[in-house]
């Protein structure tokens, strides 16, 4: 007899199907598993003995072969411990094989017998109701599967618990979806008024939380460039239902989903510099998320920008582009969604003070130079903002907190948001912001006057622009008008697209390029 349990393996965010056959047949005493596992499956021979032995029951004498099927994919992860502990219990008598074909099966086993929490739960209940199964899971994962839709969730603590359901003696609860969290705490604690001058920041700001744009901030230490990052997060319209059932899937999947909960705010994601490339766009041994699709749909803060490994930042190119992440190993090939906004803060040299001739270095302006070459142009030319942020004066730190805050703000991009999104609608593009739209949809719904579209043609020949850099001023004139309310570009929201276009940070706008702007 073979007794069969399906399960999953992840590759990326995707979820395979497989099914795990077990046979006990004649021969010298043997536990075997086939199908490529990896060591720690391999090792869930152990965990699944102790268990059984934990709560009162023996293997067979008998040679036991367990087969991961399909058998030509790597199979890794501890969460197959239960699939196989349950396909034993078939084969052995012990569970009913009519009532076991109904679900789908994963967890970690502990050594007597509890069930652990593993990665990839929620992922793994879409995936089972798209198959009309139901889900067995750990004990405390049972409200994360539950946003999977009415689909028979089973989440017990133990196997005793759960063997002790089918044989009719207890009733495990169906699990509930909890109340969905609000709100990071942090939102409260911070608001874009603590931030006393950088107007011009300030409104740099908005137009990157309106629009969905990249935005490099370039300033002397303690001129608050942290700070305005960090208040992004303030100002940003919440997830929608789709959005947050999609990020919350990658953190199931990396193991950072909060208990039963699907995160509703976007992330705000800030690696130290010292984070390698697989830390940053993903990878590792099980090709697992980096922060870039941590901060899918959300924000990703990198400070001291120079200081990052040139492998990791040019990394970073092609997810911008196009959304995703795809992470190629030997043995693995995984792609993750990677939609992320890109916010990165810089010093204008490595001791920060070019600008200040009582405390710049002797070495100036070789040492500016050299610590912003360090970013490449190309990843240069995807920021669609260039910000310098200057020291804030002893005049604006007197004043007391600024009039506007953070639910000011908010309306006004969250207004941009629906007045770009009405634009959007009749093109089919759902829920994309003007950083997102393609080139030909770009061009379709940017109306622009003739003296707007005079202007940006002059800027691009005397700034030296390639085509990358024409769309990003037009995505960025686009969205200025999208915050004013107005269907058509004019010179002006030009005019103001190009004031944030840089050569490189701290070189301000070449002369002559906005001629005739004013």
């Amino acid at each position: 007899m073979v007794a069969t349990i399906e399960t999953v393996s992840f590759q990326g965010i995707e979820v395979k199907s497989v099914e795990v056959q077990v046979h006990i047949g004649h021969g010298l005493p043997a536990f075997s598993i086939v199908g490529l596992p990896n060591k720690a499956v391999s090792e869930a021979r152990e965990r699944v003995r102790a268990a059984l032995f934990a709560i009162g029951l023996a293997l067979p004498p008998k040679r036991i072969t367990i087969n991961l099927a399909p058998a030509d994919t790597v199979k890794e992860g501890s969460h197959f411990d239960l699939a196989i502990a349950l396909g034993l219990l078939v084969a052995m008598d012990v569970l009913p094989a009519e009532e076991m074909q109904n679900y789908l099966a994963l967890g970690e086993l502990s050594l007597d017998g509890r069930i652990a929490n593993v990665s990839g739960v929620l992922p793994a209940a879409i995936h089972a109701s798209s198959l009309d199964l139901g889900l067995i899971c750990p004990g405390g994962q049972g409200a994360e599967a539950a946003w999977a839709g009415e689909i028979g969730i089973l989440a017990p603590t133990s196997l005793l618990e759960l063997i002790n359901h089918f044989k009719g003696t207890q009733l495990l609860a169906a699990p509930t979806r909890p109340m969905l969290a609000e709100p990071d705490p942090k939102f409260g604690q911070i608001d874009l008024s603590d931030i006393k001058g950088q107007e011009t920041a300030k409104r740099a700001l908005e137009i990157a939380a309106a629009g969905g744009h990249s935005m490099l901030m370039s300033g002397p230490p303690g001129s608050g460039k942290s700070l305005l990052a960090a208040r992004l997060a303030t100002i940003l319209p919440r997830l929608t239902p789709g959005e947050a059932l999609e990020l919350s899937q990658i953190h199931s999947l990396a193991g950072t989903l909060p208990d039963g909960g699907l995160i509703t705010s976007r992330p705000f994601q800030s690696p130290h510099h010292s984070a390698s490339q697989a830390a940053i766009v993903g990878g590792g041994a099980r090709a697992k998320p980096g922060e870039i699709s941590l901060a899918h749909r959300g924000v990703l803060f990198l400070d001291e920008l120079p200081e990052f490994s040139r492998a990791a930042l040019e990394a970073l190119r092609q997810p911008i582009e196009t959304g995703t992440v795809s992470i190629a190993r030997a043995n693995a090939h995984a792609t993750y969604p990677a939609r992320f906004q890109l916010i990165a803060a810089m010093n204008p040299c490595r001791c920060g003070h070019i600008d200040d001739d009582r405390r710049a270095c002797t070495r100036a302006p070789i040492c500016a130079e050299e610590y912003q070459n360090r970013i490449s142009g190309p990843l240069l030319d995807r920021f669609d903002l260039f910000i310098d942020v200057p020291a804030v004066s002893a005049h604006d730190l007197s004043l007391p907190p600024a009039a506007e805050n953070s639910s000011d703000v908010l309306s006004r991009v969250e207004a941009a948001r629906e007045y770009m999104q009405t634009r959007l609608d009749g093109y089919g593009s759902v829920g994309v912001t003007n950083a997102e739209v393609d080139g030909r949809l770009l061009e379709e719904t940017t109306l622009m006057d003739n003296n707007a579209r005079e202007l940006l043609t002059d800027a691009t020949k005397a700034l030296g622009l390639s085509a990358r850099g024409y769309h990003r001023i037009q995505r960025v004139a686009r969205t200025i008008a999208d915050l004013g309310g107005k269907p058509r570009v004019t010179k002006i929201h030009i005019s103001e697209a190009l004031s944030y276009r840089r050569t490189r940070p701290g070189h301000g706008v070449i002369k002559g390029a906005v001629k005739g702007a004013a």
